[in-house]
């Protein structure tokens, strides 16, 4: 465990080393700050709205406020995470550190999982910045913190299968821009097919409906925990890991 951690921290420092890490991080602070102003506008107005007996008579910050941000934060976070995963092996390649990085006394395993921790921990960070935003609405109003909850542990999931097929992509070549690039359009792919399965009569649409990321997620941020959708995450992350180290043992016998 010592090794994954030594691991995990150095890929996280390497991201800090870089502008990497402060791109991102502030791009999503400032996305997320203007989706969040946004939608707090138009609830202020609904409110204002309700007060003069204009507007719906029933406004729950958890609905109408909490829950369109979480979906916007897993739309930001599709566009994002590949920024993050797509150096972790593809700038080893490029610097020829894999080399050094696969000769160290150091199992595959240690080294995948490592890297997946230490790309997890960027994210965390991120997520982390959503809590000023949050905590403001605890600040002056009431919402109910048991959705939130299960929303975060909704987002931690869906960050982690993300990453974890990310990892996987960026192990198979040497250019971060196509690392980058390949999972985006996977993370696109598995967000809509449930649109695509749609066309395909109702067996097949379930079917992919059921592969779908972002269905398992809404669940979650609703405050339901079911455990279909944690067995979905898990395993996703469990196949994007186990594909990941079949592509690091390939690269490590043909070095």
């Amino acid at each position: 465990m010592r090794n994954v951690m030594a691991i995990a921290d150095r890929e996280l420092r390497s991201y800090f080393a870089s502008p990497i890490a402060y791109v991102v991080i502030g791009f999503f602070a400032l996305v997320f700050g203007v989706i969040y102003a946004s939608i707090m506008s138009w609830f202020v107005t609904q409110g204002m709205q309700t007060g003069m007996g204009m507007g719906p008579q029933n406004l729950n910050v958890n609905q109408q406020l909490i829950r369109p941000l979480m979906l916007n934060l897993a739309v930001i976070s599709l566009f994002l995470l590949p920024a993050i995963t797509m150096r972790t092996y593809a700038e080893e390649k490029r610097s020829g550190t894999i080399e050094l990085l696969l000769t160290s006394p150091l199992t595959d395993m240690q080294i995948v999982f490592g890297k997946f921790l230490g790309a997890l921990a960027l994210y965390v960070i991120m997520l982390a910045i959503t809590l000023i935003h949050i905590g403001l609405l605890f600040l002056f109003g009431r919402p109910d913190w048991k959705p939130l909850v299960t929303g975060y542990a909704g987002m931690l999931l869906f960050g982690a299968s993300f990453v974890s097929i990310g990892l996987f992509i960026s192990s198979l070549t040497r250019n971060q821009i196509i690392a980058g690039v390949a999972t985006f359009a996977v993370g696109l792919l598995v967000w809509v097919i449930d649109w695509v399965g749609s066309l395909f009569g109702p067996t097949a649409e379930s079917v992919f409906r059921y592969l779908s990321m972002t269905g398992h997620l809404e669940d979650f941020i609703k405050g339901v925990v079911d455990t279909k959708h944690v067995v979905y995450y898990l395993s996703f992350i469990a196949f994007g890991l186990f594909l990941t180290l079949r592509s690091v043992d390939t690269e490590r016998w043909r070095g």
